[in-house]
């Protein structure tokens, strides 16, 4: 089954420093019909979170300015963002922290389409 912007909820946020990696990331997710935005850093992804809360968020630990750890901290304590669902994508896969999903780069595509479908996706009515 296609997917089409009349299943998805909400969008995608890619937060990573490497221009490279967040366009690659957006237009993996735009070809798969899925909305994203991004973001370069943990401070340019809370101001987008302030103004629209997304399905997912894909997220690189290692950033200037701030990192993902500190991003996924504010995150876990703002009662509107502490349910958003994140998947660390990293280089670094041992500094994630153990309760969060992982990644490792280079991405492996059939696990963040994976990722999409599960928290990007609305349930049909009759589920």
């Amino acid at each position: 089954m296609p997917v089409t912007r009349a299943a998805i909820a909400g969008y995608v946020l890619v937060v990573d420093d490497e221009e490279d990696i967040r366009d690659t990331l957006r237009e993996l997710i735009e070809m798969k019909g899925f909305k994203a935005q991004t973001a370069a850093n943990g401070a340019e992804a809370l101001e987008q979170l302030a103004a629209e809360k997304p399905c997912l968020v894909v997220l690189d630990l290692v950033m200037p300015v701030m990192d993902g750890h500190a991003l996924l901290e504010k995150m876990r304590a703002d009662p509107q963002l502490a349910d958003v669902p994140v998947v660390v994508s990293t280089s670094a896969p041992h500094l994630a922290p153990r309760d969060v999903p992982v990644v490792a780069k280079p991405i492996d595509i059939a696990k963040m389409i994976e990722w999409l479908t599960r928290y990007c996706l609305c349930a049909p009515a009759d589920a």
